[in-house]
């Protein structure tokens, strides 16, 4: 007959490949404010501890829009909001800090407790926070003055790095600093987005209160490519976006930023952190980038891999020349197809400010593979950004690569249709052919 203690050897000895495995390895926690009322709080930051104690490297992002909700109801404040974002207007400010602050300090005495006979006795966990993220003002969206509403503008990683070297949880707020000294209340899942891609986090892990993530047949989804995560949030129109909605947003924005792996978990389950890192089956929903072959944004480490493909192109006069710098300055707009680990394939998207049209720009894919459809398949994930962006013309200038271009469903046209921002920068020397695709709304 087999005892508990024998199970739970049984179990323990199961999950030391994963122990090893997540050893050193940085995780980025997205805590919602909701979950933060839960009853199970306790149970999620002695998880957490845990984790901490096994060597994992934790960021925790926490959320509080209920906390600012209940604090600005107090005040008998009806809160405003748009595109799913709270409206900050100077006067809400001392709720919102309040609400935060008070938030974050309940969050730090949780993972001070150290009771005998609790989980936590003995952890002595070292909490660290400080003024890691930068932001600047959200501005003003459909004729809408989003006032201290803000968004990310940097993250400080070297003194998250700093933290997590010295084994401390660093517990970062939605709250970010401009350089005139100003606060903004920021969205806790684009803090925990940015702070996850910036620091090339292994996972990002959010906790969500909606329970499984199932398909139309009631079947839990265990695992989602990004492609499918995508399509899932595609076919949810906008009056159903739940939690779980804006959970797999975050990690459909997270893996496309370069993040391995991240993960939907959740906040009611006693033990759902552990079960989905410690167990086979895990416990809740995976998102992941396909590590053999994936299209992504770029980031600033892929400027090497992006040069050694366009050097010999623009060599022969395809492609024009872009230095470094200017690529640093314009990652933003590069897409990269990455095949395990070797970028081998780019492309640009540049959107003008009038007329709805893009600029494709600066597609090159490495010889090995460019009679494989890559190819076609870049172009057709920056059409959908394109799409995503309310763009309807995409516009592409060309002098050797016409006859491909019109393959894929460009049209020529003239100079003079391009938008007057391009217009007037058209190189008279070069002479570059013109083409134009006209785009599906998206």
């Amino acid at each position: 007959m087999t005892s508990n203690n024998d199970n739970y050897v049984k179990w323990f000895r199961h999950s030391s490949p994963y122990i090893n495995a997540h050893r050193g390895k940085t995780f980025v926690i997205m805590l919602p404010g909701d979950a933060i009322e839960q009853d199970n709080l306790s149970n999620i930051v002695s998880d957490i501890a845990l984790l901490n104690s096994l060597g994992v490297r934790i960021v925790v992002v926490h959320g509080a829009r209920h906390q600012i909700q209940e604090q600005l109801r107090a005040k008998r404040v009806a809160s405003q909001f748009h595109q799913g974002l709270r409206i900050t207007s100077r006067n809400d400010m001392d709720e919102v800090l309040a609400a935060v602050g008070s938030t974050r300090f309940y969050l730090e005495a949780s993972f001070s407790n150290g009771l005998p006979n609790s989980p936590m006795y003995g952890a002595k966990i070292r909490v660290r926070g400080g003024n890691f993220i930068t932001a600047m003002p959200l501005g003003v969206l459909d004729g809408v003055d989003f006032q201290h509403t803000g968004k990310v503008r940097s993250v400080d990683k070297n003194g998250i790095s700093a933290a997590l070297d010295a084994g401390a949880i660093t517990l970062i707020s939605p709250l970010g600093y401009s350089a005139t000294g100003e606060i903004f209340n920021l969205s806790f899942a684009d803090v925990a987005i940015q702070v996850a891609i910036d620091l090339q986090a292994d996972k990002l892990i959010t906790y969500n209160d909606d329970g499984p993530i199932t398909n139309a047949s009631g079947q839990q989804y265990r695992e989602l490519t990004l492609l499918k995560c995508e399509k899932f949030l595609v076919e949810h129109p906008i009056e159903s976006r739940s939690n779980t909605y804006f959970s797999l947003r975050a990690c459909h924005r997270a893996c496309d930023g370069g993040v391995a792996r991240a993960h939907v978990i959740s906040s009611n389950e006693d033990g759902s952190l552990l079960k989905e890192l410690f167990t086979r089956d895990g416990a809740g929903t995976m998102v992941y980038r396909d590590n053999y072959e994936t299209i992504r944004h770029a980031h600033a480490d892929d400027i090497v891999g992006m040069l050694n493909l366009m050097e010999p192109l623009e060599a022969e006069g395809i492609l024009v020349k872009r230095s470094r710098e200017l690529l640093e300055r314009e990652i933003h707009c590069f897409t990269v197809m990455e095949k395990d680990g070797v970028i081998i394939g780019c492309a640009a998207l540049y959107p003008y400010s009038e007329n709805s049209a893009g600029e494709l720009a600066c597609v090159a894919i490495h010889p090995d593979y460019r009679r494989d459809g890559r190819a076609p398949k870049l172009l057709t994930h920056i059409e959908r950004q394109a799409q995503k962006m309310a763009l309807r013309h995409l516009y592409v200038l060309t002098t050797q690569t016409a006859h491909w271009f019109i393959e894929q469903g460009f049209a020529a046209c003239r100079v003079e249709d391009l938008p007057m921002e391009r217009r007037q920068l058209y190189n008279f020397q070069r002479r570059s052919k013109v083409f134009v695709k006209e785009l599906e709304k998206g």
